[in-house]
């Protein structure tokens, strides 16, 4: 079965992702801790400690945030896919409106994966 993977970028600099072929807005996939289970807990722990911060779908492999800014109430959409194969966590951080984020994307991801592997040691 083929993997779906996260949706693409539109190019704007107002997102970050593992799967994405444009190298200003990449960032590294997570590694599994044991297994998808305790990884999925693991990023669920993490989401949970930000605020404002509502899981809005989850399936099977996926899991999909809504993020709401303080300050002017946009909301930012945070993507998990667990992929078993290769025993990664490729995410997408992406703002829903604008060009520019001033980097909100990536330290919120930066942020998360130092919390992730923080957590997984």
């Amino acid at each position: 079965m083929a993997t779906k993977s996260l949706k693409p970028l539109s190019g704007s600099p107002n997102a970050v992702s593992t799967e994405t072929t444009i190298e200003a807005l990449r960032m590294e996939p997570l590694s599994y801790g044991r297994d998808r289970a305790e990884s999925s807990e693991t990023i669920k722990m993490v989401m949970g400690q930000l605020p404002r911060t509502e899981l809005v779908k989850e399936t099977e492999d996926t899991l999909h945030y809504v993020v709401t800014t303080k300050l002017m109430r946009f909301k930012d959409d945070v993507e998990f896919r667990f992929d078993d194969e290769t025993k990664q966590i490729h995410f997408r951080s992406a703002s829903r409106l604008g060009h520019s984020d001033f980097g909100v994307n990536r330290k919120r991801m930066q942020d998360v994966s130092e919390r992730y592997r923080r957590l997984m040691r």
